[in-house]
This record gives C-alpha cells, structure tokens and sequence, in this order.
C-alpha cells in the first residue's frame, strides 16, 4: 500500500504530509542528554519516541541519517549564560578529570538505551569534539552582524536579528514580552540585552574545560553546539529536528537564529517536540522526591515503586501515550502496562501454534491497514497498540476454535504482529531473571502431569483442587482439546 505520512510540525502548528527535502535520504537530528548524571524517565521518553520514528521511516524505505548529540561542554547551571559547567562542576565534587564522568555516564546511558532497546543513532557526535566548527559558525555570525564580542565573549544579537526575522516563532514567544519579563541577572552587564545568548564565554580561571579563540580562552555555549553539529553532518537544510518539549525555548528557537545568521537559510523542514512526563500529577523533579532514574526503575530500589519493572514495561508505558501527549507516571499505570504487555506477548507466541483453516472469520488484511494508518497519522503508537489488541482477541479466539483464519490470514497476522511489534515499536521478549520462568514452566509442566493423571484415573476431586489452588496464587488453568493450557495473571 502507498504510505503518506503526515506529522505534527511545531513550526507550522499544524500536521503536515512529510516530503523529505531528498528522497528518499531522510536527515534527523535530536538532542541528546547532557552526560552529568544517570538517565531517568524523562531521558527514556524522546529517546523512545524518536527511535520509533527512526524505526518506522526505515521500514518505509528511507533511508535515514539519524544524528543524536552528547552534550559535554557547555551547558552551564541556569541555562542563561551563568553558572558553572555542569560537568565541570561534577569533576570538581568527585575530584576526576570532566571527560571521565563523561565516559561514565555516557556509557551509564547507552547500557540504559540498550536495554530499553533503543536503536543505537547513525552518528552521536559530542560537543567537545567539535569546537572548531563551533568557533567557524561564530564567526559566520559575527560577519553577519547578529553577534558581538563583549570582555573575550561573544553574544547573540537577538533584537537586531529580530529586526529582520522573527526570533520567536517556534516557541511563540514575542521579543517585546521577553524584554519586558526578562530580568538581569549578576555579571550580565557585559550583555547588550539581558535576553542575549552566549556564542562563546570567556572561561573563569576555576574553568576546566576551555579552549583557545581568539576572543579568549573559553568554551561554547550550549545552544551553538546543536547548530554546529547538525549542519556538519546533515548540511545546512535538513528534514527533522526532534527534542523534547522543554528545549523549545530557549534552546531550538536560539538553533534556528544562530543557523539563519550563518548560513542563510531555515536549518529545519519538520520540528518534533515530544511532551513532558509527569509523576502522579506533578512534574517531575528531584526537589519534590519523585526523580526516578531508570537504574531504580530496573532494579525497583526507589521509595515511590512498589516492585522493580522491566525495560520492555517501561518501553511499553511509554508507547501507550502518543508523543505529544503528557504521560503521567504511577505504579498503577505501570501495573497495567506490565499486565497489557504480558497478554500481547503471550499472544504473539500463541499465534506462531496455531494452524490454519479453510476459511477466516476476521479481516486481517483491514487490522494490518489500521496499523499504518495511525502510524501515518504523527507516529499514534496507541492507535497502533489498540488494533495489535484487536489481533490479541483474534489469536486466543481462534486458539479456543471460535474463529478460524486461512494460512494466507495467519502468515499476514503474523506478519503485522512481527513488523508493528518487533521492528516498529521495538518490543521483544524479555528474559527472566535468575531463570526463573524457566523453573516455574518445568514446575507447571510438573503439577499438570500430575492433574492430568488424576483425571485419567477419575480422581476428579484432586483434578479440581489442583485447579482450584492455582488459581489462589494467580495462576489460570483451561484445559483445551489439546490439554490443559496455564497463564500467570
């Protein structure tokens, strides 16, 4: 079937239909985390919603450059140009070089990444690593006149530019609201407007991490960065930018300033803003005691979980909400999601027994399309799950010989099950721990012999009572034409 995919553009504020500038090369840039700490709940959402729309983009045969950055360098404190490095500042406290917590959490983050699946970017290009293209962009801006130098600084002109553009649109935001709510913070006074952003600052003598300019020895700041990098390996055009909802301002709309100042043309075809996730109603936050790391989630150690959850549970959790949506966080909703996981792999497993028939009593071909059609309508994962739902019944329908679907359905129901669940929303079949769901299925396989020859010697009491006891601690027996069948509720 021809697939028109349409997307939410933050641009336009409308859906559009995507036209990638050269097909059928796709360039998508998203940023990455900055590598100060462990990745937490708020990391696993644009991670997860971007990797579905890397994933779905390459299964319609695109084929896609996907850039995601590691922020090293740069992102000071307050995020307004003031403060300490926030790296820096974490190599002062633990007395270590800046590029060693950067290793250790940027590889702290890829095992997180892993395990939830998420498929490793084209490029992950870090900041430090490309100061040279940071400091060539500077220049360009300088020679445009939308920048200045001020005390070995280098600061974004944003009224002057906003004269001639419109530094705003993304977010909305006017500069005459700005510049009468901005306040002036201590030791701006080198700023021309308190709105202003640093291209480049000067480092303090307590400075780590600096570099020579010839403005001074300093450090980029942390909006040229995104700039620099996309344009290095994606060009100056390019199809999607992708973030979350909190960097819209003043992060992308300063990228979008900073690239028409330098190159002279509009950086982004498509802007993809992932929503925020909430925890029991309020917003997530280590000064409220509910920041929840992804370490805590797998391993259940924080005091607001109730048990440990799976990276496929969170996976899955996740891709319950469309992207654009807030997704609030409890254990309740957790709980559910773990149960609607388990049902939906149990059936993808059944569906690979069940033998065909002569004819159908569903129409697999019409599930299949409702599955690309809300792929199609900005990436509606829950769309998708809720018709993958629909198939769930079809499957322990036709296991319980009330339906019935030819081989040509099974191999297409098959199909769709492995192309949306596998290859799409990138779940997968997760292994116990310690082996324990293989003890527990030679220990069923055990206790249902054992009924299974009580009923052959019509001891029907003890049949029921082997029943009847499972069920008490959560395990369903139905006994089936084939034999008796169990599932964990």
């Amino acid at each position: 079937m021809e697939h028109k995919l349409y997307l939410y553009n933050t641009l336009s504020r409308k859906k559009e239909l995507f036209e990638p500038i050269n097909p059928p090369h796709v360039g998508m840039y998203v940023c990455g985390p900055t590598v100060y700490g462990d990745a937490h709940l708020g990391h696993a959402r644009p991670a997860i919603t971007f990797d579905l729309v890397f994933r779905y983009l390459k299964h319609l045969g695109y084929k896609v450059r996907y850039v995601r950055n590691i922020t090293d360098v740069g992102h000071l404190e307050n995020d307004a140009d003031e403060g300490e490095d926030k790296i820096a500042k974490k190599a002062r406290l633990e007395q270590i070089e800046p590029m060693e917590v950067v290793q250790y959490f940027t590889e702290r983050y890829h095992h997180d990444m892993e395990k939830l699946n998420v498929l490793s970017p084209s490029i992950e290009p870090r900041a430090s690593g490309h100061i040279i293209e940071q400091i060539g962009m500077i220049d360009n801006i300088l020679e445009s006149g939308m920048a200045y130098e001020s005390e070995g600084s280098v600061y974004f002109d944003v009224e002057k530019y906003n004269k001639q553009y419109h530094y705003g649109k993304l977010s909305g935001r006017v500069l005459e609201d700005l510049m009468s709510n901005t306040r002036t913070l201590e030791g701006q006074d080198e700023k021309h407007n308190p709105f202003d952003f640093a291209l480049w600052k000067k480092a303090q003598p307590e400075h780590i991490m600096r570099w020579p300019s010839r403005w001074s020895e300093g450090f980029p700041g942390w909006h040229l960065e995104c700039s620099a990098m996309s344009a290095r390996y994606l060009g100056d055009r390019f199809d999607i930018h992708g973030g979350g909802m909190d960097l819209m301002f003043p992060h992308h709309e300063s990228e979008i300033a900073q690239s028409v100042a330098a190159n002279h043309v509009e950086p982004v075809k498509y802007w993809m803003h992932n929503n925020m996730i909430t925890i029991n109603g309020q917003k997530m936050g280590k000064s409220l005691g509910n920041f929840i790391t992804l370490a805590e989630f797998f391993s259940g150690s924080h005091k607001s979980l109730t048990k440990a959850y799976s990276a496929m549970t969170i996976r899955f959790f996740i891709l319950q909400a469309q992207y654009r949506s807030t997704l609030d966080f409890s254990n309740e909703a957790l709980l559910a999601a773990e149960k609607g996981l388990d049902r939906l792999m149990k059936a993808w497993t059944t569906l690979e027994k069940l033998s065909p028939a002569s004819t159908s009593t569903s129409d697999i071909s019409r599930l299949q399309n409702n599955c690309y059609e809300a792929m199609n309508d900005d990436f509606n994962s829950p769309v998708v799950i809720a018709n993958l739902f629909e198939g769930v019944r079809i499957i322990n329908s036709v296991n319980d010989k009330k339906e019935s679907l030819t081989a040509d359905d099974l191999l297409l129901l098959r199909n769709t099950f492995s192309s949306f669940i596998g290859d799409i929303l990138g779940l997968k079949q997760e292994e116990a721990a310690s082996g324990s769901n293989t003890t527990l299925e030679g220990l069923m396989e055990l206790v249902l012999g054992l009924r299974k020859d009580a009923k052959n010697a019509k001891d029907f009491a003890t049949s029921d009572k082997i029943r009847d006891e499972l069920t008490k601690i959560g395990i369903s027996v139905k006994d089936t034409k084939d034999g008796a069948t169990w599932s964990q509720e």
